[in-house]
């Protein structure tokens, strides 16, 4: 915090008022379902954003990024988007969320430091939103609470940026507690704190620097008629987590699918794979038992290799060095780790959960990747974090 209140003094002559801080995350399974009005199993990690702010005299918006060096000045009478703001275009949404709900703002000077670029990945981007909206939010005394700070962004994603809003994402920078993940309901538009107690594990997330590219167009597989089929598949099943599963008939399933195209079909067999995945892993947290974890994860990630095909060579090199750590036929079945491609889409990163003594092996092998490669990834030990915050009220 500190050094984010350093920052905004040199930047703007003036001591901030309130310095927010929120976390970045990683989704570890579902990220691709949501449109299936699935569930999403994400972890908040202490890789955070920190938001600096101070109120201005005037009506103008100056913001600064610190790890960019770069300033933005915001209109908040006239808020656009501009691709070449990229970054900017985050807050903008916000600010957008805010005024478009009918609160009133004034001028203000804004400090963004984080040492992870949105770029990246990792969840940097709704961390900004969510810090900045937590931010404003106190130095204006709105009469705000976390649900009405979750509508502010879907507003800002869905009507100033034009894109999907993902309450995965905002739930993870929002409710997360450590010692949890965050499970999100696409059905009851809800979340659950899910605890696990892997102590003896070290969770890493990996950067493979690999240029981000679509394998397919995604929007070819979410159609109503894919949901709707899906939606057949399904059976109530009160006393399973979130009241439901996709029916486990081979014969049904295969007759549901029989219409659509083999490519389709694929895609909609990795749906109902992955919600299982996400049922397995949470039964699995609630016993403690990390092998039965490890085995969703990893199915989890076998599914988006070979039914989404959202996987690429570096990442696989990467996920098979985590398998091969204590490479032994009986730990196909009883992984002692796990690793797996995260991101919605297709993503460069992955992440792994692995024993305190085979962190080392493997960034050992992070080397030969450079090599092979010729990227050099960039590698965090992460820790599970609270979600969003005030720092120094």
């Amino acid at each position: 915090m500190k050094q984010i209140e350093k920052v905004h003094l040199e930047q703007f002559e003036k001591n901030p008022e309130i310095v927010a801080s929120a976390p970045g995350r990683f989704h570890l399974m579902g990220e691709n379902t949501w449109f299936f009005r699935d569930k999403a199993l994400s972890l908040a990690v202490d890789v955070s954003v920190y938001i600096s702010i101070s109120k201005r005299d005037d009506s103008v918006v100056r913001v600064y990024f610190s790890q960019l060096d770069d300033m933005k000045k915001i209109n908040l009478s006239a808020l656009k988007f501009r691709k070449e703001d990229r970054w900017a275009n985050a807050v903008k949404a916000v600010l957008y969320g805010f005024v478009s709900g009918g609160f009133t703002l004034g001028g203000m000077d804004i400090t963004i430091y984080s040492e992870i670029l949105p770029s990246a990945g990792f969840g940097i981007t709704t961390a900004i939103k969510v810090a900045a909206a937590k931010a404003i939010w106190t130095l204006f005394d709105l009469k705000l609470n976390d649900s009405t700070m979750v509508q502010v962004i879907e507003r800002g994603n869905r009507l100033f940026l034009m894109q999907e809003n993902h309450n995965a994402d905002n739930f993870a920078a929002i409710y997360a507690k450590a010692g949890n993940f965050i499970c999100t309901d696409y059905y009851k538009n809800s979340y659950e704190l899910i605890p696990f107690n892997f102590s003896d594990m070290k969770i890493l997330i990996v950067d493979a620097k690999v240029p981000r590219y679509e394998m397919w167009n995604r929007e070819s597989l979410y159609e109503p008629e894919n949901a709707l089929i899906l939606g057949d598949l399904r059976e109530e099943k009160p006393n399973r987590f979130g009241g439901w599963q996709y029916i486990n008939n081979v014969t049904d399933i295969n007759e549901a699918l029989s219409e659509v195209s083999k490519d389709t079909r694929r895609k909609l067999l990795c749906v109902i794979r992955e919600h299982g995945d996400v049922m397995d892993a949470i039964t699995a947290c609630s016993k403690s038992d990390f092998m039965h974890f490890a085995r969703a994860v990893n199915h989890s990630h076998e599914s988006l290799r070979d039914f989404f095909d959202l996987s690429c060579p570096e990442i696989e090199w990467l996920v098979k060095r985590v398998s091969e750590i204590d490479p032994t036929i009986e730990d196909i079945r009883n992984p002692v780790s796990c690793g797996r491609i995260t991101g919605k889409g297709f993503a460069r990163c992955m992440y792994a959960f692995l024993r305190n003594d085979d962190v080392e092996k493997f960034r050992q092998k992070l080397s030969e990747y450079e090599h092979i490669f010729g990227f050099k990834p960039d590698c965090y030990e992460v820790h599970s974090a609270d979600g969003v915050k005030i720092l120094n009220a």
